[in-house]
């Protein structure tokens, strides 16, 4: 957890020192930059020190850094840290029905059912589905194949935090899901979000590792409760 720590200190001390790139911690090499809809941009990146196959990815908005997080080389969900509300989780050691980006591309659907653990928080159980829809389609010259999902996510009690389903896409030359469009449903009711992609931006490309989000920004949002989100796209804290 000390080194977790000290890595997303790291990044946030970074991002303050750099007020138009964000700069990655030492040892790490970032591959890709996203800007989305909904004022996101995220940035993906892999570590020298972190087991083979292990990719990270934090995102940003206006007021800056909103998730770190970490998955492997099958697109499993390992960590996440959100800042906004100062709380981790991990991943259960041998989940009943791991997430597999592998089984959904060779089968055209994967199913899941993982616990995450939190100090902070406790036990979440996280139990869906994600189905290729059979559309490819291609965004900014990225060819991406899209998906349907559903989510559930219960308390250690039981009872349902939250539910989602939409369509989002997968990279799978890069082996990693990547948002689109669903409903989020909280107990306070149902709540649309759009994390589309807009731009794709590699190295050495204008805009790579760009701390400022582009698209929909200022807009006036609905105030949704904070989840977690499903980018079982996510970091070795």
């Amino acid at each position: 957890m000390m080194r977790g720590a000290l890595v997303v200190l790291s990044l946030i001390g970074s991002q303050a020192a750099a007020a138009d790139s964000f700069a990655l911690p030492q040892g790490c090499t970032a591959f890709l930059t996203i800007q989305s809809h909904s004022c996101s941009v995220e940035h993906h990146f892999t570590c020298a020190a972190d087991p083979e196959g292990v990719k990270r990815r934090v995102s940003l908005s206006e007021e800056g850094l909103t998730y770190l997080g970490s998955t492997d080389e099958d697109a499993q969900w390992l960590s996440s840290f959100y800042p906004f509300t100062n709380h981790r989780e991990r991943l259960e050691d041998s989940p009943k029905d791991p997430a597999s980006l592998g089984t959904l591309l060779k089968t055209g659907s994967d199913s899941y059912d993982f616990q995450t653990l939190s100090d902070e928080i406790g036990t979440t159980r996280y139990v869906g589905e994600d189905r290729l829809t059979g559309q490819i389609g291609t965004i900014d010259d990225v060819a991406l194949q899209q998906t349907e999902y559903n989510i559930t996510a219960f308390g250690a009690d039981g009872s349902t935090l939250w539910s989602s389903k939409g369509n989002e896409f997968v990279n799978a030359k890069d082996r990693m899901f990547i948002g689109g469009t669903g409903t989020v449903t909280v107990p306070e009711g149902p709540f649309d979000k759009d994390d589309r992609p807009v731009q794709f931006i590699y190295p050495g490309e204008p805009g790579f590792l760009s701390a400022n989000p582009k698209f929909d920004c200022g807009a006036i949002l609905s105030s949704a409760p904070s989840v977690t989100p499903k980018e079982i796209s996510d970091d070795n804290l």
